[in-house]
């Protein structure tokens, strides 16, 4: 399962419709500064750095301080797992975080 179909499939089982991929769902809800970031937030990222084009997206599920923010989201090649916004490898490709209600 990719990224977004693991958000859309977890956001369907408690009766609630997004959109299927993570470019549509970049486009849903309000645009969250960085350093408001919420658990329930989604955190939206492209492949390289530069680039603004979406091509992957997590849930925040938990804020431990301004410098760890954890998200769950699902990759082709490793599963579905949980790392830190701020991590170097998805810090450096993070786009931008969105409040989806």
């Amino acid at each position: 399962m990719d990224c977004s179909g693991l958000l859309f499939t977890s956001f369907k089982a408690v009766d609630i419709n997004i959109p299927r991929t993570s470019q549509e769902q970049a486009s849903m809800g309000k645009s969250v500064r960085t350093s408001d970031i919420q658990p329930g937030d989604l955190v939206f990222f492209t492949e390289k750095k530069g680039s603004n084009r979406i091509s992957h997206v997590g849930l925040v599920t938990e804020v431990r301080d301004s410098d760890e923010i954890i998200f769950i989201h699902s990759t082709n090649s490793r599963g579905v797992m949980e790392d830190n916004l701020f991590s170097a490898y998805y810090h450096k490709i993070f786009v931008k975080a969105v409040r989806p209600f």
